[in-house]
């Protein structure tokens, strides 16, 4: 975890998982690198929020896979789910419901958040029957800020097709997709 810059109420916090998707998103706004990963997310974004000042939304760039094909460019996400959770196991054993789906936006594609990175095509076909996208962030930061009371907006561009190869094509398109990202909140005067 690292912050960049000072959290004020008056801006946005920009998070992303690693410096690769940072690399061109300037000094002028806090930027919080969390580490891959739901656990990373959610224990940076809860260390800071925790930390003093609140900011005055959180905006989530990051890569996506795309479980359909097609899939490409930059979307705001309308609701997130987490995968790699056994929800109706949970509920059957509790009564409660753990890992429902969050709304983050009006309108948009269904991102599938887990702990893993989906390069198998088995597991891809098995996603995009509830998902359009797929990250390893989103849910747990979405799950945060609801619990802070901060609002969110996740924005990921698609970097892969979450299939055979997604690894390699990965690192292939971060750089082109952290330049997208940093373009996408400079036009909104991020």
């Amino acid at each position: 975890m690292r912050l960049l810059g000072t959290i004020s109420p008056d801006r946005p916090l920009l998070v992303v998982a690693v410096q690769e998707e940072a690399a061109y998103l300037g000094e002028g706004l806090p930027v919080l690198l969390t580490g891959i990963g739901k656990i990373n997310a959610t224990a940076a974004l809860a260390t800071v929020l925790a930390g003093g000042d609140r900011p005055s939304e959180i905006v989530n760039l990051g890569t996506a896979g795309a479980l359909r094909p097609g899939w490409a460019g930059t979307h705001e996400i309308g609701e997130v789910l987490q995968h790699d959770i056994d929800t109706p196991v949970l509920r059957a054993l509790t009564g409660r419901t753990y890992g429902a789906p969050i709304t983050v936006g009006e309108k948009g594609p269904t991102l599938a958040t887990g702990d893993l990175f989906v390069s198998d095509p088995a597991a891809r076909e098995r996603l995009a029957r509830s998902a359009d996208l797929v990250d390893m962030e989103g849910y747990a930061l979405a799950t945060v800020a609801e619990r802070a009371g901060v609002p969110i907006r996740l924005v990921k561009h698609v970097s892969d097709e979450a299939g055979a190869g997604a690894d390699r094509t990965w690192r292939e398109s971060v750089d082109t997709c952290a330049r997208v990202l940093a373009d996408w909140a400079h036009d909104r005067g991020l």
